[in-house]
């Protein structure tokens, strides 16, 4: 069958409203958000039930057609678009957007791959419940993208990742097989944990279409609170202060520095330094309770007190109402955003052993000022479980841009991987990391990704060219 031939046939099973093939309306779905990886496909698949995503893929596979799924296309790797070659279709799944009744009795919601974020995290709300990932692109974000991606958040230190809010997952396979497993059971040993396969996969082995995930009882309140701090040594001291005496309340711990808010209060309207404006270091502390009861306010104000008086924080501003609560994760939220304002950027996704962080940040600005001075480094993140979003900006425009990232790039990653660090914490390997992948990874482990690739997607038509080609 012709190369145009398959795609009419595509056209047909998905119906008028299940694609598009208009060069214009599909640019948004070819182009990836952040780093600009822009790929080109023939056309965009929008199925609208779990049935016709196998129907496709099926179709896809026996005529040789590669696919990218897609959710809502927020990643920062490229994970999410098709290459240059034209020839994959992109099956994105925002058509499938259901969410089914909330289990009340088991704690768990059952929801299609194309759900946004926020509108789950809403649905639970209104139902009595909370679902607590929380990431920046949760406007936009879906479900399928989200276990795809194993993604983190803010609230990994309480909840953990993705990985960690799934019951079970439904996945159509390579060949177009459904593997169902949307169970409600806390407890199922019995051999293989195959809906764990499609986790953090990247879209690699299937298209992920539902899952059944967990959802916790709300935090009826909740202190958060900015503390200054002189460095992160500090900050890792302070974590297991608050993890020692009330670690069951601890929800985020984020380190921001000085040149971060700096820039967000120059870049973004509204944003302002609270309290201390001159500390070197500053934390995003939130401590949330189930109980309204609960003494929250006078706990964390002991041990903010208790912290002051040892020295270990410079100052401390606990919001008063949910407005100024907002307006501190503002600043937390835009920093990536004020960067992007500043300058030209370099961005990384490490993690690392907790007490590796102090020694790793404070040696590695030394050593990024060596390739070029106009470098400003600007580490965040989610300090609290080792996740630091190592990112920097140009103080002015370079020419030598590409070589100085590529530098930059290679002394970070050999840097984490003697602290036995991970290059990907939360945003995956997509097109953007894969050769550091194949220097970070062993080359067992590496062979064994291929053979399960290879046995899951023996034809290599399941988004190809990602994690590794």
């Amino acid at each position: 069958m012709s190369d145009a031939g398959s795609l009419q046939k595509i056209r047909t099973m998905l119906g008028d409203n299940g694609y598009i093939d208009d060069p214009v309306r599909m640019e948004p779905y070819l182009t990836s958000w952040r780093n600009g990886w822009v790929g080109k496909s023939p056309l965009i698949a929008f199925p609208s039930s779990t049935a016709q995503v196998a129907e496709l893929v099926t179709f896809c596979a026996k005529n040789k057609i590669a696919m990218v799924p897609q959710g809502g296309n927020t990643g920062l790797v490229g994970g999410g678009v098709p290459s240059q070659n034209g020839k994959e279709i992109v099956i994105n799944l925002s058509r499938m957007n259901k969410i089914h009744s909330i289990d009340k009795v088991a704690s768990t919601v059952t929801v299609e791959a194309g759900v946004i974020l926020q509108t789950l995290q809403t649905y639970a709300a209104d139902a009595g419940f909370l679902f607590p990932l929380s990431i920046a692109a949760e406007g936009s974000a879906e479900i399928g993208g989200l276990i795809s991606t194993n993604a983190g958040g803010t609230a990994v230190l309480r909840y953990g990742n993705m990985r960690d809010l799934i019951v079970g997952i439904e996945a159509v396979t390579a060949d177009g097989k459904i593997y169902s497993s949307l169970k409600k059971l806390p407890k199922d040993n019995t051999g293989y944990d195959l809906g764990r396969t499609f986790i953090g996969a990247e879209g690699t082995l299937g298209v992920v279409t539902g899952a059944t995930l967990k959802l916790f009882p709300p935090l009826r309140q909740k202190v958060t609170s900015i503390l200054a701090l002189n460095n992160p040594a500090m900050a890792l001291d302070l974590l297991a202060e608050f993890r020692s005496k009330a670690g069951e309340y601890l929800t985020a711990f984020e380190l921001m520095p000085h040149a971060a808010i700096k820039l967000a209060t120059k870049h973004i309207s509204g944003a302002r330094f609270p309290g201390k404006d001159d500390a070197p270091y500053y934390m995003l502390v939130e401590f949330g309770s189930t109980s309204q009861s609960f003494p929250l306010r006078v706990v964390f104000e002991d041990l903010a007190g208790h912290a002051l008086n040892k020295n270990q924080i410079l100052d401390a501003v606990i919001a008063e109402n949910e407005a100024q609560a907002k307006q501190f994760w503002q600043l937390r939220e835009n920093i990536s955003e004020s960067m992007r304002k500043e300058g030209q950027g370099i961005h990384f996704d490490i993690s690392l052993p907790l007490d590796q962080i102090p020694d790793f940040l404070k040696n590695m600005e030394a050593q990024i000022k060596t390739v070029s001075p106009i470098i400003m480094p600007v580490p965040f993140g989610h300090i609290g479980d080792g996740n630091i979003h190592y990112n920097m900006y140009f103080a002015a425009p370079s020419p030598n841009f590409p070589v100085l990232k590529k530098r930059v790039q290679e002394i970070v990653y050999a840097d984490v991987k003697h602290r036995h660090g991970s290059i990907s914490a939360e945003h995956g390997i997509g097109v953007d990391r894969k050769a550091e992948l194949l220097s970070y990874k062993s080359a067992d482990e590496i062979a064994m990704m291929r053979k399960i690739k290879h046995a899951l997607d023996p034809d290599g038509l399941m988004n190809p060219g990602k994690i590794f080609d």
